[in-house]
């Protein structure tokens, strides 16, 4: 799993939340444009490794396997 992906998990256990909003999300990215296409990459990853599943309204919701993840240290 690439860094971006595991800061973007990261998040999650920081703000100790289940559901976090895009916007927050860029955060693990930076400020810049290109920036942000990574994070877009890196949620997209955590999607396909059923980490995370897409929610409406711009969601991602940490599936089981994602809370798992985000529990160890």
């Amino acid at each position: 799993m690439k860094p971006l992906s595991l800061r973007v998990l990261g998040l999650f256990r920081e703000m100790g939340e289940d559901r976090l909003d895009l916007h927050i999300l860029f955060e693990a990215g930076g400020n810049q444009p290109e920036e942000r296409l990574l994070v877009l990459d890196a949620l997209d990853e955590l999607v396909q490794a059923g980490m995370l599943d897409a929610r409406s309204g711009d969601f991602y919701a940490l599936t089981e396997k994602g809370k798992r993840a985000t529990a160890q240290p």
